[in-house]
């Protein structure tokens, strides 16, 4: 039985996957490089407890129940002793996740199972990287966790079905909707959307709209409740970048290559919402206004 979960990366993926767990009653270990990394996690987390509080859907009670859930800690094998979940939500980059992986298979319990919130990264060559494969496997959260349903449940190679189970029943226990997923690059949520994404991008490239234009289309024509270009910002051009990078060399297929001005954009340190500026110019206050409004739908 799952009770003892560990989030690995407290930032924007990790505070929410843990928010989310100690929300639902599960005792969580923060782990990041960090305190000061660790501190904006759970400043992150106090706010949004608070909007949920605002809209009266939870008590100061349940919030002060929520927070006491989640103990920090900055070194790994001092989190994982009795963990039976580690969640991995590190940076999107895969060196780093195989070297997190080694870690958490050479500190972890023999039966705790390792999932990782990758958008793209290949379950089965993380899997790899470990002794115990069949305990491997993907949670991809969507952005922000607290609120947002879909979990894809993604099986490696070698993902038994006793696991993939375990990890399925338990992601309706967190209010969420579990969809299995075969490991193929981007899954399914990002193989459909960057390419959406990526030729938004390549619209504007060559001239045929503006910003806020091809952002209007796709909401008022296309019922999308957020524009292509402000999803991107929002989910970080880096990472963006990162997984059409993935699915370009998983697939060789020129569809999935980045366009030119994403590549130059991230090069810039323009990355959306978390750098200030990506296709949009946000303030601190106009950050926490669009962040805002996502936790009241």
């Amino acid at each position: 039985m799952i009770q003892n979960i560990v989030v690995i990366g407290a930032g924007t993926m990790g505070n929410g996957i843990a928010h989310t767990f100690a929300q639902s009653g599960f005792k969580v270990n923060l782990v990041d490089v960090s305190q000061e990394a660790l501190n904006k996690g759970l400043k992150t987390i106090t706010t949004n407890l608070d909007r949920i509080i605002t809209k009266g859907n939870l008590t100061e009670e349940q919030k002060n129940e929520t927070l006491g859930n989640i103990t920090t800690f900055t070194a790994l094998q001092d989190a994982v002793g009795n963990a039976d979940l580690i969640v991995e939500a590190a940076t999107e980059n895969q060196e780093l996740k195989l070297k997190i992986f080694g870690q958490m298979d050479e500190f972890a319990p023999e039966n705790c199972i390792l999932a990782t919130n990758t958008s793209s990264i290949s379950i089965t060559k993380i899997a790899a990287s470990t002794k115990r494969a069949d305990k491997v496997i993907g949670m991809h959260f969507m952005n922000p966790v607290p609120i947002m349903k879909l979990v894809e449940i993604i099986k490696g190679y070698s993902t038994s079905k006793e696991t993939f189970d375990s990890i399925y029943e338990m992601s309706k226990t967190l209010g969420k909707v579990p969809v299995e997923v075969n490991d193929y690059p981007g899954f399914v949520a990002n193989r459909i959307l960057m390419p959406m994404i990526n030729e938004s991008i390549e619209t504007l490239y060559n001239g045929v709209a503006g910003v806020e234009e091809i952002d209007t289309v796709m909401k008022l024509g296309m019922a999308h409740p957020m524009g292509p270009l402000q999803l991107a910002d929002f989910i970080g051009l880096d990472v963006c970048l990162a997984i059409l990078n993935v699915m370009y060399d998983g697939f060789k297929n020129p569809k999935y290559a980045p366009n030119p001005l994403l590549v130059n954009m991230v090069m810039a340190g323009k990355l959306g919402v978390k750098s200030g500026e990506g296709f949009y110019d946000y303030s601190e206050s106009k950050k926490a206004e669009k962040v805002a409004k996502m936790f009241s739908k």
